[in-house]
């Protein structure tokens, strides 16, 4: 497949682009989260469970993860856990710590709701080609690599340091 004709673009387009993505995002995962009656903070430690797929992550991953105190995340899991979404696994190798699994029945009610959305952003990058679409993965990439140094960044709470 031959490439599309592009708009013309600046960094300064792409970057407003960027914004109006984010924002849509962070809106759509808000409805998300409320449909399937979870916070924010919630989906996204769920969503990180389902990413690990069968290397199950330990309260300390996620916490990292999402960037929240080890305390939030047992909130977190407590919650997620009696709404049916994950179980807690002893650890094979360390008996003090538990791994995160999700429900089955929670990955089916949640790609449910989701598979629209994820089949429309399919249909999208099928408009790209290979090359496009590894240009896209490496900004993607390179992007939430940037994104993660900022709460970084502003936790160290150093004037010095802008995000």
């Amino acid at each position: 497949m031959h490439g599309k004709p592009r708009p013309p673009a600046d960094p300064a387009r792409a970057l407003s682009a960027m914004d109006h993505l984010i924002a849509a995002h962070v809106i759509g995962r808000q409805e998300l989260a409320r449909r399937l009656g979870l916070s924010i903070a919630d989906l996204t430690c769920f969503a990180f469970v389902l990413e690990a797929g069968d290397a199950l992550l330990t309260a300390g991953d996620l916490a990292a993860r999402a960037h929240v105190t080890t305390g939030a995340v047992t909130g977190i899991l407590n919650r997620l856990e009696r709404a049916g979404y994950v179980t807690r696994r002893p650890d094979p190798d360390d008996r003090r710590r538990v791994r995160v699994a999700a429900v089955p029945e929670a990955v089916t009610r949640v790609e449910a709701v989701h598979a629209g959305h994820h089949a429309r952003l399919t249909e999208l990058f099928a408009d790209y080609t290979p090359d496009e679409l590894a240009i896209l993965t490496d900004w993607f990439t390179r992007a939430t690599a940037l994104a993660h140094s900022c709460p970084e960044k502003l936790n160290r709470n150093d004037p010095a340091e802008p995000c």
